[in-house]
This record gives C-alpha cells, structure tokens and sequence, in this order.
C-alpha cells in the first residue's frame, strides 16, 4: 500500500475538457522522508514510519531529538507508521517521498480527524426531526424526546441516541479519485470533499 502524510490546504474547482467543474480538494502531499523501517524479522510486522514537516528542536525533548539523529534525518513535527507499505524493503531511511508517488487517474482513501463540533444536540448530532411545537408543546422543537422504555425494561439502552460531543473523529473516505497532480509544488487535488479543517493533516492511501 502506497501512503503519504500531507497537508489540507483547502477546496478548489478544475474544469474538464468538456467545460464541466469538478469540485477538488486541494492537498500540499509532502515531501515525506523515511524515518524508520520495520521488519518481520526484526519488530514482528512490516510498516514504514514517514515524517512529514521540519521544526525547531527547541520545541522538543532531547530524547524526541537524539531518535531523529541517530536516523541522520531532519527534526519532523508528524510522523505516522504505515503498515504493509509497498516495496519497503527498497526504501531506505532518510529516503524522500513526494507527491509524484500517486498518478493522476489513481483511486485513493484518505484519512483524517473531522471537524471539532463541541457539544451539540440530537438535530444536528443524530439528525433529529424534534417535536411539535402544538398541544402544548411551545418548547420541545429541538429535543430528543422519550429515552427510556415505559416501565418495562425501566432503564435506557446502551447505545440511545442523545446529546454529547460531536466530531474530532478519525475518519476515512475511500474511493476518491486524483484529478490532477502537481509535482513541482507537491500538490494532489482530490475529487471532492475529504475530512479534517483547512491546515489539517491527512494521509492518502493508494486503495489496492
């Protein structure tokens, strides 16, 4: 599986030869460098650890520091593992990755934390229609109504649909695809919407 952390810089449109827009997601894809391989040999899995945008190491505890050293690689804000990457046993450490990994045409999942919403009510959480504002009713529109079960089983059933916090989820959208790259740049844009806010950090996985 191909991967690479990146960057969502926002939404933008391209149009077709045909004069159609397609909404896109546009994506700053690296460049990745290769902190650390792991082997089934030696660690029990395969996986690729990738570090994505440099920091000051003023920043950072110095056993965070001396790890990137002993690797002989930049200071890295992001790091993730990706398993069962393809060909690593080619990559070598401190090797980088960009975005002319992915081919225009490519059918990709990215994956992401949503959108923080705090706490937020059953309408906007779960889709409620809330209740009638007549017979009485002046001030039920939003609320969830009847939680619980009559007298029997007298108590409410795990996994009731109520208020709470909504969002900061990881989430993953699969089936996307690559409109266009821009290598130069290390740019992607995606057909459609992807999770996360804008600067947000997202990984795109090549799907098999």
């Amino acid at each position: 599986m191909k991967s690479l952390i990146g960057r969502k810089l926002g939404m933008t449109s391209v149009f077709t030869a045909d004069g159609n827009s397609v909404p896109c997601t546009l994506i700053e894809a690296g460049p990745c460098i290769v902190t650390a391989i792991k082997t089934k040999e030696k660690n029990g899995y395969s996986a690729v650890q990738l570090g994505f945008e440099e920091r000051k190491e003023k920043n950072l505890a110095k056993p965070v520091i001396g790890k990137f050293k002993k690797a002989g690689v930049p200071v890295l804000r992001y790091v993730r593992e990706m398993r069962d990457y393809d060909n690593a046993e080619e990559l070598k450490v401190g090797e980088v990755i960009k975005s002319d990994l992915f081919t225009e045409g490519e059918i990709v999942k990215v994956t992401a934390t949503s959108k923080g919403k705090g706490f937020q009510g059953v309408v906007k959480r779960h889709g409620f229609g809330g209740g009638s504002q007549t017979h009485g009713q002046s001030d039920r529109l939003r609320a969830p109504g009847s939680i619980g079960a009559s007298s029997y089983p007298s108590r409410v059933f795990k996994g009731q649909r109520m208020a709470g916090r909504t969002g900061g989820d990881k989430v993953t959208i699969r089936n996307l695809k690559i409109v266009k790259i821009i290598p130069e740049s290390n740019l992607i844009l995606i057909r459609g919407a992807v999770p996360g806010a804008t600067s947000g950090i997202v990984e795109i996985y090549k799907v098999k």
